[in-house]
């Protein structure tokens, strides 16, 4: 897998109408107290994740842990994110594993970042910051096996605070600057096809303005669940031309369905849910 373009992996499930992507944002205090009980913090972390994984495979694009519930942690949850995605690769080597990490910083520090996020931690894909600029985020934009998943249109309820900033841009003329990302990333920054962008499903009216400029590209779309995004809504407006492009991301609304014994099945359950509803709207 390691010479196959994280880009190329989602196609292949694409393919097979598979666009859920699982976010394993597995915050300790929340894992069951079942698993918890009398193990080592990272020991049930791996447990939960596992169990949850080998419930929903089938039925995912991609699996996406937030990194700051494993930092949270310290060493033991940081291990226990190694060992997740080693595990994901091992036994389920053709879904990708995308980091949600939000780096961004000067070139010489993002190669520390790139260098931990892909060759420590072992994951596919990582979500990364444009403020700095094309020229700062070179460490991630070469790495052409790799997903750049790049923050344009955010899901939080204060995203336009800067992201709706008009600005003066050479092509577009003047435009909220979430359009200029897109823009910028689509035609200049994607020079190794492996360029995506964040765009919330809680702001579809952005998302198909976001999909007309940047036709091509993949969309991680968050903002599901608890967030309140529309599924009808957020797939009219992030489909690509081929009904694809999309990695439609449900965290805790799946991985915390229920804090029984059944929670995996609980969490198979709410991904069934999601999957169908969204394959009425392609």
């Amino acid at each position: 897998m390691d010479n196959i373009n994280f880009n190329e992996l989602l196609k292949r499930k694409w393919k097979q109408k598979k666009f859920v992507c699982v976010g394993l944002d597995s915050q300790y205090v929340k894992i069951p107290e079942t698993i918890r009980k009398n193990v080592k913090t990272k020991e049930a972390i791996e447990k939960f994740n596992k169990e949850i994984i080998d419930a929903t495979h089938d039925l995912v694009c991609a699996y996406k842990p937030n990194i700051a519930f494993y930092e949270a942690e310290g060493t033991e949850g940081l291990t226990a994110l190694i060992e997740t995605t080693s595990y994901i690769h091992k036994k389920y080597p053709d879904i990708p594993v995308i980091l949600d990490a939000k780096r961004a910083d000067i070139g010489s520090t993002n190669e520390g970042y790139a260098k931990a996020i892909f060759d420590i931690i072992g994951v596919d894909a990582v979500t990364i910051q444009p403020y700095l600029g094309k020229e700062a985020i070179e460490p991630f934009l070469e790495k052409e096996d790799k997903g750049i998943i790049i923050l344009c249109r955010t899901s939080n309820p204060g995203a336009g605070e800067y992201q709706d900033l008009i600005v003066e841009h050479s092509i577009l003329g003047k435009v909220p600057l979430y359009q200029a990302v897109a823009y910028q990333v689509a035609n200049d920054w994607n020079k190794n096809n492996n360029c995506c962008l964040v765009v919330g499903a809680t702001y579809p009216e952005e998302s198909a303005i976001i999909r007309k400029i940047a036709p091509n590209l993949p969309f991680l779309i968050p903002g599901i669940g608890k967030q309140g995004g529309d599924i009808e809504k957020a797939v009219a407006a992030s489909k690509d031309k081929r009904n694809e492009g999309m990695i439609i991301n449900s965290s805790r609304g799946i991985i915390f369905a229920s804090q029984e014994k059944d929670f995996a099945q609980a969490a198979r359950k709410e991904t069934e849910k999601l999957d169908n509803e969204i394959k009425k709207y392609l």
